[in-house]
């Protein structure tokens, strides 16, 4: 190779490198009022801090898993905000309770997520629900998998759960009435007819890839394999492969970071009203930046997934173990949602399996191409 085939080279490679580097730095505007982080982290706060009162910190965490149903409330009018939050808070108990009683049959519990995944991602897709989209019914689904609770105790742990949405219900209606005097409220997204590509075959390989990672990580013996699925989803959701290529570094890099901030909240003396203060705190944070960078999101979003699903148990196992267990879980999840993002993104796959996936379900394939044209 000659000297000057070698300069061009290492010039392109580092051209590339600025490249990637200023995709992944990108820290995008926002018009994010700070009254919505403000009542999102009322809504995941202030069942915790009841549950603390009560001296029920379990209760009060399942509570908050249900409030997170306000990140769902869209910019429309009041009425149309109400009825969409309501629809998802039924859809997050439902997915809830599958997964709580999943814990009956063990062996089905990744068919179970599969098809949740798969379902619940044609319904946001067919509704437009916007970001986060289907990431949080998966996340109470698997949770929910994987909570070790009684089956004489599922009612009261899906009615915890409601109570936390209902919170989050009357939240997001003292806030619609505010912000509706100071913003005009968007248009609805208009109702268009979806090809089969977007309603049927992309959720199954987003639901075929969830389900693969949990498999994966019962395979593995992972102590905590709730997070691997949801891991997957996150970085599988991004709308190209750029995206996808994107998320899975911002969510490596965020959660590695985030990590050594996890270690570090937890060497401090944690008791119930601590994780009250630190819930409200992080959901502040994440719901102000992850409109402008994922990856700084990322950052505190570990810490409070971590309390969220684990605040109840710190005390029993040692929080140096936890941290490394949450880091193999994201990275397999991350692999698993990258190289379902390939595929899903690939026209090769796209045409074989389409073609295969038409031939099963003819009826839906006919209205998909009648829908594209």
């Amino acid at each position: 190779m000659t000297e000057s085939k070698l300069s061009t080279r290492v010039i392109a490679f580092r051209a590339f490198i600025r490249s990637e580097f200023a995709q992944l730095a990108t820290i995008h505007q926002s018009d994010r009022p700070w009254q919505m982080p403000f009542a999102a982290a009322l809504s995941a706060g202030l069942p915790i801090a009841i549950g603390a009162y009560f001296e029920h910190l379990d209760y009060g965490l399942v509570s908050s898993l249900g409030g997170m149903v306000f990140l769902y409330l869209p910019r429309t009018s009041l009425h149309h905000r109400m009825v969409t939050l309501m629809a998802c808070a039924f859809g997050m108990s439902a997915c809830y309770t599958l997964g709580l009683m999943s814990q009956l049959l063990p062996f089905l519990m990744v068919p179970i997520l599969t098809l949740i995944t798969v379902l619940v991602t044609m319904v946001c897709r067919f509704y437009r629900i916007g970001p986060p989209s289907s990431l949080f019914f998966i996340m109470a689904a698997s949770i929910g998998a994987y909570s070790h609770v009684n089956i004489l105790q599922v009612p009261l742990y899906v009615g915890l759960l409601m109570m936390g949405c209902q919170l989050a219900g009357l939240i997001a209606l003292l806030y619609s009435v505010h912000i509706l005097q100071l913003r005009t409220p968007l248009p609805p997204a208009p109702q268009s007819k979806h090809s089969f590509d977007y309603l049927v075959f992309e959720p199954l390989i987003i639901g075929a890839a969830v389900g693969i990672s949990l498999a994966l990580a019962q395979t593995l013996s992972l102590p905590r394999p709730y997070w691997v699925p949801i891991s997957c989803l996150a970085v599988i959701q991004g709308m190209s492969l750029r995206a996808v290529w994107n998320r899975q570094i911002h969510r490596v890099g965020g959660t590695a970071i985030g990590l050594l901030l996890s270690w570090g909240l937890l060497l401090l003396p944690i008791d119930r009203w601590s994780i009250f203060l630190m819930v409200t705190a992080l959901t502040f944070i994440i719901e102000t930046m992850i409109v402008r960078h994922y990856g700084m999101a990322v950052i505190f979003i570990t810490p409070l997934t971590i309390l969220l699903s684990e605040a109840a148990s710190l005390s029993h196992g040692s929080s140096t173990e936890l941290i490394q267990t949450r880091f193999v879980d994201t990275i397999l999840g991350s692999v698993v949602g990258l190289i379902g993002g390939i595929c899903l993104h690939s026209p090769h796959f796209r045409e074989v399996t389409g073609r295969y996936l038409r031939r099963l379900i003819p009826s839906l394939a006919k209205n998909g191409a009648d829908d594209s044209k």
